[in-house]
Parts: structure tokens; C-alpha cells; sequence
């Protein structure tokens, strides 16, 4: 067991230990932070806003982090921002949030006129609506009149915030703006970019969308509206979302900014649990504030990718002691290989476990995703007992408890099927949903466990290494377990096809590499290059292997 835990440990520690996320930023404030005071259990799109206290808070919090905020809406609980940011010293970039609903619209933009003449100390600038275009909520013509209408009744600066291609499509825009704000996101390109070329690809853009403005407005001001990089979610191409490249990011990216004195505002404050139900775990972790308002990782030093990585290996071991502590009788009668494998497999369920129930609570929001979690770390903890005493059967040379056998299939059928319909999301509509590896390394490190069983216990010339109906002691054999591997080979192949189309359907990527045969190639090589996915499938492959061996239906008995 000091072997076992000496392992675990020593990979524990060598693989977090603290990482150079770049030059530290320099001391002072941040130029610009978006700010939406969204907690947990308010969201807009259920009209349940922040309070006024929240707000408050907030804004003390960011008093010393920032020299401005930069808001998207005048109304749903953001009516005292201005009051309260003069409290605290900060300035606005005020926004209103314009959509597809006229009258809506309209209130925004009086509420925005209404504050932005009633504050001009603290509202320094206005932005009418955010990524309109790109939503295909409006045609252009109908926001430059938003635009011209909110020009005429304030004496701040007007723009409009969109993604860049936005600006570079609707060239006219530039006319209409007072300062061009664009949205630079090298995780969310059409191409992503990895970490260590976003801040490459963030001067090449500004460079790009001066030289198309030169020839309309000279001279115009550009605000990098949004730039900033996930700490958690799923992985695009090269683009990984982690805490310590969201630290690399925001600190290069100021570095750059500085560099080139470009105006920026970093997307954003607080991480936002809300977002999760439209976005995923991905959309709700951009903040340099986690949702409980404690720093998602410093501004200087070295930076940890898992903080809590001690507690994660004292919580593994205290489980394996605990488990360990109930098989204890059964495993003094393994020889000392059959020993060593149980605990390897006890301790590897308990640190998959407390990962699993770890991380999904930490990116759970609400009651719905936190029930889920429960569940499925409950299903996940049965599969670890029921395979632990699989594995021992077989290391003791013990014939198969039929009852263990239908627990084991029934629970390998449900965790199939789970995957296949996972899969199927990944493929079909992916942009959003994260790989579920944590959620399924119980069993497929459970099938590793009892392959490797059945090659140190005794009788294993009985049959076949792999075959699932013997791994899982079902002497009988299975009926139809060939359908199990054919799916799930199916599915390795779909994640592939719709990973790499997902690419491919892109406005930028189309344009830049026009035709299939020109495409597919990158495509492929963004969606061959994404380890996430690349674990997935493995799992997918792992899972499906001993369905490959099972006894064909009318094998004789």
C-alpha cells in the first residue's frame, strides 16, 4: 500500500506542480473588465436579475482590479452600475442589449440614453448592442439606425461590439462608429488557435481590420471589446481550455496591448454559471473570478492547474483506507501480484471518484446539474464495488457469481448506452458539450482491471482474455454483445465526421480553405490534434473491445 500511494502521490505532485503562465502583469489596474453581476440562481433569460446589493459587492470587489467595466445591458438590475461605479472610482463602457424584439430594444436604448446623460463622470463611452449580427438576430441597416439614434441623443462615444469578421463583412459599420469594437477569441475562431499563438493572432487581427478602416475612416479607435480565454470545457483543435493557459493568455495578451498601446477589455469578471445552460461548462468559465468571487488564478507567479490537487490525494487515499479496511480478510489470501493489482484498482477507483465528484461540482449550477452529479458519482461508486469484487473472484480462483454477472452487465449496458447518447451529442451539436472522461474511467479502468485479472489468476486457459461474458463471470455466455462493439465503433466513427464537419460548415474557415478536398485535410487535422477527443474515443474503443469476444448467439453452450 506505501508502493501503491507513493506512486499516486509522486504523479500527483509531479503533475501539478506550478507552471510559468508568462511575464507577470505589470503592478496598477486593468485597462477594461466586463462585468455581469449574474450569481447563482439569477439569469436573464428567466428575467431573475442581480440585486443591487450584488452589484455593490462586486464592484468593490473589482474596485482595485480595474480601471473600468464594461456593461452589456441598462436594464434587468443594472440600472444602479453607474451610481455604484462612482462610488468605487471606476469608470463604464455602458451597454445596451438590443435583439429582434423592437419594443425591448427601444427601452434599452432610452434606459442607456437616460444614464449615459445623466453620468457622463462615470460613462465614458457606449456600446450599442453586442453581437447582434453575428446572431442573425438584424440586418445591418436596421442597426446602423440604432446606432445613428443613440449618436444624436448622447455626447459619449458610440459604437457597436461584434466579432471582427463582423466589421470586416459590414465595412459600413466603420462609417457609423465612433471607435470600432471588436471581439478577438482565438479559442471560439472558425480555426481555433492554441495558447501559445493567441497573442500572435490577436495583433494580426488588429493590424488586419486597421488597414480595412484606413481606407474608410483613418484614424478610427479600436477597442478589442472581448479577448479573453476559458479555464475549463471542452478542447477545440488546438484551443485547451485550463486555468493556467487562461493565465497565459490574459497575461500575454496585456503585454501586447501594452506593446502596441491597444484599448482592450478582458472577457470577463466573474464566471458566469448561468451561461452553462446554453454554453456548457466552457461558457460559464471565462471569468478571472470564479462564481463564489475567489481568483480563478493570479495576475503574477507560477499557477497551479488544480489548486486542491493534496486535498483530491488525501480524499482518494482516506477511500482507498476505508475500502481497503472492508476487503481486508479477502485480500490477505491473494498472493502478493493479486494484492498489488486489487490495490492499484483501489486506488484508482477512489481517485477517479473524487475527481469525478470534484469536478462536476464545481461546474454544476444548478439543482438539475447537481442531481445529476450525484447520480452519476452513486453509479460510478457501484461499478467500482461490483468490479473490486469481480477482480477478487477472479485473482482467487473463484467460479462466477451469476448474481455479480447481471449486476455487471446490466451496469456495463447502462454506461453504453450513456456513452453512445453522449457520443451522439459530441457529433451532432458538439460546440458546447465537454467530453465526459471523467464520468466513465470507472469502467473502462474497471475492464483494464479485470483483463489484467484474468491473465495473473489461475484458469485462465479457460477461454478467452477478453471476452466480456467471462471477464464478467457469465459462464453462459451473452446474446447479441457483437452489436454492443458495432455500435460503439459506429460512434468512434461519427465523432470523427462531425467533429471534422463542425469545422468545415465555419463562415472563416469555408473562406479560407474553399472546397472539400482543401478543407477536409486541416479539418481533420484540428479534430486528429484534440486530445480530449482523442481520450474519448479510446474510451469508446476500450469499452467496445470485449463485446468483440463475446460468444456469438447460437455458439453452443
Amino acid at each position: 500500500m506505501i508502493l501503491i500511494l507513493s506512486v499516486h502521490g509522486g504523479y500527483a505532485w509531479l503533475s501539478n506542480r506550478p507552471q510559468d503562465a508568462g511575464t507577470d502583469v505589470p503592478a496598477g489596474k486593468l485597462m477594461s473588465l466586463s462585468f455581469a453581476p449574474f450569481r447563482e440562481g439569477f439569469n436573464p433569460l428567466l428575467a431573475k436579475f442581480p440585486l443591487p446589493e450584488h452589484v455593490d459587492e462586486d464592484l468593490r470587489l473589482l474596485a482595485d482590479k480595474t480601471e473600468t467595466i464594461r456593461t452589456y445591458s441598462s436594464l434587468g438590475g443594472m440600472q444602479p452600475t453607474p451610481e455604484l461605479a462612482r462610488k468605487y472610482g471606476l469608470q463604464m463602457i455602458q451597454g445596451c442589449w438590443i435583439d429582434a424584439i423592437y419594443l425591448d430594444n427601444q427601452r434599452e436604448m432610452e434606459a442607456l440614453i437616460k444614464s449615459a446623460n445623466a453620468n457622463p463622470d462615470v460613462v465614458k463611452r457606449v456600446i450599442v448592442g453586442n453581437e447582434v449580427l453575428l446572431r442573425g438576430e438584424m440586418d445591418v441597416d436596421r442597426l446602423i439606425g440604432y446606432i445613428r439614434a443613440v449618436k444624436q441623443a448622447v455626447k459619449q462615444p458610440v459604437s457597436y461590439a461584434d466579432v471582427w469578421s463582423m466589421y470586416m463583412k459590414h465595412p459600413q459599420l466603420i462609417n457609423e462608429v465612433d471607435f470600432i469594437t471588436i471581439h478577438i477569441l482565438p479559442y471560439w475562431e472558425d480555426e481555433p488557435i492554441s495558447v501559445e499563438n493567441a497573442t500572435q493572432h490577436l495583433e494580426k487581427i488588429v493590424k488586419q481590420v486597421e488597414d480595412e478602416a484606413r481606407g474608410i475612416a483613418p484614424g478610427k479607435p479600436i477597442l478589442i471589446g472581448e479577448s479573453g480565454w476559458p479555464s475549463a470545457g471542452r478542447q477545440r483543435g488546438l484551443a485547451v481550455p485550463s486555468v493556467v493557459n487562461e493565465a497565459k493568455f490574459i497575461r500575454g495578451m496585456i503585454q501586447v496591448a501594452q506593446r502596441h498601446n491597444f484599448d482592450y477589455n478582458i472577457v470577463e469578471a466573474f464566471n458566469q454559471p448561468w451561461k452553462s445552460e446554453l454554453e456548457g461548462v466552457v461558457g460559464a468559465n471565462w471569468g478571472l473570478f470564479s462564481a463564489s468571487r475567489k481568483p480563478v488564478f493570479p495576475l503574477t507567479g507560477p499557477v497551479l492547474e488544480t489548486p486542491n490537487w493534496t486535498w483530491r490525494l488525501a480524499a482518494a487515499t482516506l477511500l482507498s483506507l476505508a475500502v481497503i479496511g472492508v476487503f481486508f480478510n479477502k485480500l490477505q489470501a491473494l498472493p502478493w501480484r493479486g494484492m498489488l493489482l486489487v490495490l492499484a484498482t483501489i486506488q484508482t477507483f477512489s481517485a477517479c471518484l473524487v475527481t469525478l465528484a470534484d469536478f462536476l461540482w464545481y461546474t454544476s449550477y444548478s439543482d438539475w446539474q447537481r442531481l445529476y452529479t450525484l447520480l452519476i458519482v452513486l453509479a460510478n461508486a457501484a461499478m467500482a464495488g461490483l468490479l473490486l469484487g469481480r477482480v477478487q473472484q477472479i485473482l482467487a480462483g473463484r467460479p462466477g457469481s451469476l448474481e455479480l454477472a447481471k449486476a455487471l452487465r446490466t451496469g456495463y449496458l447502462l454506461f453504453v448506452g450513456l456513452a453512445l447518447y453522449k457520443t451522439y451529442g459530441l457529433a451532432v451539436n458538439g460546440r458546447y458539450l465537454s467530453f465526459p472522461i471523467e464520468q466513465f474511467s470507472v469502467p473502462v479502468s474497471g475492464l483494464v482491471a479485470l483483463i489484467v485479472s484474468r491473465w495473473l489468476g489461475p484458469g485462465k486457459s479457460n477461454g478467452g482474455l477478453l471476452a466480456f461474458d467471462q471477464l464478467i463471470g457469465w459462464e453462459s455466455g451473452l446474446k447479441h454483445s457483437r452489436v454492443v462493439a458495432y455500435l460503439l465503433c459506429f460512434a468512434i466513427a461519427g465523432m470523427v465526421v462531425g467533429e471534422s464537419l463542425a469545422f468545415m460548415v465555419g463562415r472563416d474557415f469555408i473562406q479560407a480553405h474553399p472546397g472539400i478536398a482543401e478543407g477536409l485535410p486541416v479539418a481533420l487535422s484540428y479534430t486528429l490534434n484534440n486530445r480530449q477527443l482523442a481520450t474519448w474515443l479510446v474510451y469508446l474503443a476500450v469499452l467496445s473491445l470485449p463485446f468483440w469476444f463475446g460468444k456469438p448467439q447460437n455458439a453452443d453452450r
